[in-house]
């Protein structure tokens, strides 16, 4: 009796925690921030016209958001996009969004993608043009452009409003971690360690 309380317990948590997983709900049709004069042009973003046309020149990869952020009408709404332009040899390295699945399609080129799940196992993909790949929330993941002539574009769709990004190197590396923590948990020496830190803070 008493292992059947603590399961429906347990349930009622999980799904307490599952429902408190994503965006907050909101009490109205969508947030208009104050100041702002309520027409068509509110629910409206041009922001990734240019990066719909292939690669950035000026960097090998580039990511251009539309987010609450930059998208004022998706707070609270739970949906954003981001446009991710990738050079010859490009590449978004490994992070991960906090607070979102990405779902990945190639609109331009092929690309090298891959995710690593809590069990420490791989799962990696070729796609070309108007392949799909999902990245589950919270998971370290990357893409990269292998092709060393031609370019690529992805759009990713996230279910938050402002699924939140990790860039796993500079998080280690240029985020002011004691060297010696970096050295020990790497299991190297103070020196390529400091390599490492400049190759991160360097770009």
């Amino acid at each position: 009796m008493a292992s059947n309380a603590f399961l429906i317990i347990a349930i009622v948590l999980a799904s307490f925690v599952a429902a408190n997983a994503a965006d907050p709900d909101i009490t109205s049709d969508f947030i208009v921030p104050n100041g702002i004069n309520l027409d068509a042009n509110f629910f409206t973003f041009k922001g990734l016209k240019n990066s719909l046309r292939g690669a950035s020149k000026d960097a090998p990869f580039k990511v251009t958001k539309a987010t609450e952020i930059e998208f004022p009408a998706l707070k609270g709404l739970s949906v954003s996009y981001a446009s991710l332009q990738f050079a010859p040899n490009g590449i978004n390295p490994p992070h991960t969004h906090p607070r979102s699945a990405e779902l990945l399609l190639v609109v331009q080129g092929w690309l090298e993608v891959g995710f690593v799940d809590s069990n420490n196992t791989l799962f990696t993909q070729i796609l070309g043009t108007g392949d799909m790949f999902v990245f589950p929330k919270g998971l370290v993941h990357f893409q990269v452009n292998k092709d060393h002539k031609y370019p690529a574009v992805a759009i990713s769709a996230f279910g938050s409003a402002n699924a939140g990004t990790i860039v796993i190197p500079k998080t280690l590396l240029a985020s002011g971690i004691d060297k010696e923590v970096l050295a020990k948990s790497f299991k190297t020496d103070g020196q390529t360690v400091n390599k490492l830190v400049w190759a991160a803070t360097s770009n």
